[in-house]
């Protein structure tokens, strides 16, 4: 007995892709002698796809403007829902390409903060590359995992969430241990700053919480002498300046500048305080007992060996920053 597949509407109502690229390469390039050049055809050829596309929509996507094209209000609509489908084909058509390629190179790709990847990666992964020649890493930064651009999906986020998404799994690392630092050169200028009252009333250079709503917790300078039972409020009228910024870099780089004292993540500032471009001008610290950073990587992912490579030489990498 034969049987019959209904009609795909939904495909049906699909109009032609050809005429759908030559639409988006004319809209790009607001001319179609320029999109007929990048897709390598006539601008005869993008003429007619264009006037298809037109013809089973029913409406003009361009008006003429001298030898340009500008988009009408439907060929705006069109092009913004068309090109981010083209990339997302695209992105996902790369993906398959070197997951099955039989190459010998190996894509990874991480997603950590901007802050992780310029004061913990940048000076650790040269030893990971001469060690994997064969392994092309693909670094994302952000601030807010939750919002990320559609087409990324990491094969490993480095995140102080234990549930970053669904189908990955999180190994638990260190608690963030936190201390004052600033530059031996601002310390030998500012020596009250080595008690903690002289430390409030310094310049201080804090981390505001903007972009980080994903973190449940954030200490800045106020919940730090908090914690030590000074009230920042309490400055002193003929206090220094206070500046407050969501880059962490740009902060460390004023520290290193000699402008000030900014509270310093163990993780993060540990070796610039081992090389002794930074110190610390009161003992005290905090350490969050109850958060941890995360190394989660796809389960999809568990056996794939540039992955299985990367987590070991990362985890090694990681047992020497914490027993140093």
């Amino acid at each position: 007995m034969t049987t019959h597949t209904d009609p795909d509407q939904t495909l049906l109502k699909m109009p032609s892709l050809r005429a759908v690229k030559s639409f988006v390469a004319a809209a790009r390039y607001q001319n179609f002698t320029r999109a007929a050049e990048a897709l390598c055809v006539t601008q005869a050829a993008i003429s007619r796809q264009v006037r298809e596309l037109e013809s089973f929509l029913g409406t003009p996507l361009f008006k003429r403007v001298g030898r340009a094209v500008e988009l009408t209000t439907a060929g705006s609509i069109f092009f913004d829902a068309a090109q981010l489908s083209f990339i997302n084909i695209a992105q996902a058509a790369d993906r398959v390409r070197k997951e099955h390629s039989t190459s010998a190179r190996r894509p990874l790709t991480l997603c950590c903060s901007p802050a992780f990847s310029a004061l913990w990666m940048s000076h650790r992964l040269p030893s990971f590359f001469s060690t994997n020649p064969d392994i092309d890493l693909n670094l994302v930064t952000t601030q807010n995992f939750l919002s990320m651009e559609p087409g990324i999906n990491p094969d490993i986020f480095i995140t102080k969430m234990s549930r970053v998404r669904d189908g990955y799994i999180s190994v638990p690392l260190f608690h963030d241990v936190i201390y004052p630092v600033c530059s031996p050169a601002y310390l030998e200028a500012h020596p009250e700053i080595r008690t903690l009252e002289g430390l409030r009333d310094g310049v201080l250079l804090n981390l505001s919480p903007y972009g980080r709503s994903q973190v449940a917790e954030h200490v800045d300078w106020g919940v730090w002498l908090g914690i030590h039972h000074l009230d920042i409020e309490e400055r002193s009228r003929d206090s220094l300046h206070y500046l407050n910024a969501n880059d962490y870099n740009m902060l460390i780089q004023l520290v290193l500048n000699d402008q000030g004292a900014a509270l310093g993540w163990e993780h993060l500032v540990g070796p610039l305080v081992e090389q002794g471009r930074l110190i610390r001008p009161v003992e005290e610290e905090v350490v969050l007992d109850d958060t941890r950073h995360y190394f989660a990587f796809r389960e999809d992912k568990a056996d794939d060996e540039a992955l299985s490579r990367f987590r070991n030489w990362f985890m090694e990498q990681m047992s020497v920053s914490i027993t140093t």
